[in-house]
């Protein structure tokens, strides 16, 4: 990307596995920080970008050059805060920032057993947090100084994940 204008805003990418605390956070960004929400698992289920339905994980099969194909001039724009559970397919050059939300097993378990996760979908998501799937993913996808962990177990976790955003964002706009 080229030099930011005074008030170009940069794309943000919030990441990590269902359950650990995006959706909380991205919606305090977008808020506060006047950033566009895109939540991509919203954006495919809206607009039908699914290749076929997985029945063993009970979940959607996401089309992602669709997705790609629609989020493009949106990208182009800057000033979103993307957010979706995977990152590896993203294009590297739409973000400034990637930050990993994640969880402690027994809250994240909590968590997904209220999203009603059959057993075979929780357990799956449960071993990619404790290997740190997601955030082992953006450290291989993008540069590693534009790749942060945040924490999502509590309330002040989130608070405290808010700050570290809002305060990266100050520090981008002074470059």
């Amino acid at each position: 990307m080229s030099e930011p204008e005074s008030d170009a805003k940069p794309n943000i990418l919030i990441t990590g596995t269902p359950g650990a605390g995006k959706s909380y956070l991205c919606e305090r960004i977008a808020s506060e920080l006047k950033f566009e929400w895109l939540d991509c698992s919203k954006i495919a289920k809206e607009n039908n970008f699914v290749e076929e339905y997985d029945e063993e994980y009970d979940c959607p099969i996401l089309d992602e050059e669709k997705l790609m194909d629609h989020l493009e001039p949106l990208m182009a724009k800057g000033g979103n805060v993307v957010e979706y559970h995977g990152c590896d397919f993203f294009p590297e050059r739409w973000f400034q920032a990637v930050f990993v939300v994640t969880c402690p097993n027994t809250t994240l378990y909590d968590r997904l057993k209220e999203r009603n996760y059959n057993e075979k979908k929780l357990t799956s998501n449960i071993q990619c947090e404790i290997f740190g799937t997601i955030l082992e993913e953006a450290r291989d996808s993008y540069k590693s100084d534009i790749v942060f962990e945040l924490k999502g177990e509590t309330k002040a976790d989130a608070h405290t994940s808010l700050k570290t955003v809002k305060n990266w964002y100050r520090m981008w706009k002074r470059k």
